[in-house]
């Protein structure tokens, strides 16, 4: 397997990128390595002083690095179409939107009935790229990463019963397989009218981030961190890879290549079998367009 590190990513001057999460964990490295390789990286994160304030981390370091900060809730249709509009008008046409922001253990669920998690991880990920897209299809190389999660592989999704199946731990799974659903469908519809925007997805494997720390036992956290090296920086870099190899493909997923998929430096992997189910991607899609009523300007296949 060869090795990736952000050494690889190459010159990024003169491109724009949004990471959302931006603020903290795999989102902040993510951001931080962007701009140390000359992107302007727009960082959309809910909480907008916290945002700022890592914002201004990243200008101590990178002294001339090109920021932006916009506020976005996931869990509020009119927050992503607010932010949306904030960014077409500050930042025009992007090269890269990171979809980094997710939850675990949301509560309670919307007023469609629609569980926490899933509304968060998957439709308003769903309806901020859509909203985007247009900024994306005129560029060349520009790319949609969606990052997913190894526990995507114990997701089981019910289109007709998105209500909360009473464990947290089902309903993240289920939120993040619906991220690969996503990806692999936008990636058939990006194609099939020849656009240069690819739909690309990553996980990090187990890095130590603050979801990480709100789910482990006392002390685990701390020894994915300092005995197995799985830092936020280290868990960042399938997302990077995803987004700034010149050789990634379309709906390419990367992870880390070793140990169980879940150490090691990013390598193209392969997702679950349920991942690739058409009919369920199809199902998803045409879902999903009706609960945010974001529509894309992408043929139904």
């Amino acid at each position: 397997m060869v090795s990736w590190n952000t050494s690889d990513i190459p010159d990024l001057k003169g491109r724009t990128a949004v990471v959302t999460g931006g603020n903290t964990g795999i989102g902040f490295e993510t951001a931080r390595a962007l701009a140390e390789h000359g992107a302007q990286v727009v960082l959309a994160s809910r909480n907008v002083d916290k945002t700022k304030a890592a914002a201004a981390r990243i200008a101590d370091e990178l002294p001339g690095a090109r920021l932006g900060v916009v506020g976005l809730d996931l869990s509020d249709l009119s927050s992503v179409h607010a932010a949306a509009e904030q960014i077409k008008a500050e930042f025009g046409n992007l090269d890269l939107l990171i979809n980094n922001a997710g939850v675990n253990k949301a509560a309670g669920e919307t007023r469609d009935g629609i569980e926490g998690q899933f509304s968060i991880n998957h439709l308003g990920t769903f309806a901020l790229t859509g909203l985007l897209i247009e900024q994306l299809l005129p560029v060349p190389g520009s790319r949609i990463v969606t990052v997913s999660s190894m526990v995507h592989r114990m997701g089981r999704l019910d289109l007709s019963h998105l209500t909360s199946t009473g464990n947290d731990n089902k309903d993240y799974a289920r939120s993040k397989l619906a991220n690969l659903l996503f990806t692999y469908e936008l990636s058939r519809r990006l194609a099939s009218v020849g656009a240069p925007t690819l739909a690309v997805a990553a996980h990090p494997g187990i890095a130590s981030t603050d979801l990480s720390r709100q789910q482990a036992a006392p002390g685990l956290d701390a020894f994915a961190n300092k005995v197995l090296g799985r830092t936020a920086a280290r868990g960042a870099l399938p997302t990077l890879r995803a987004a700034t190899d010149p050789t990634a493909e379309a709906a390419a997923f990367y992870g880390p290549g070793g140990f169980l998929g879940v150490f090691g430096d990013p390598a193209k992997i392969r997702s679950a079998g349920a991942s690739h189910d058409r009919d369920l991607q199809r199902g998803l899609w045409d879902l999903s367009e009706r609960l945010t009523e974001v529509t894309y300007p992408l043929p139904a296949l």
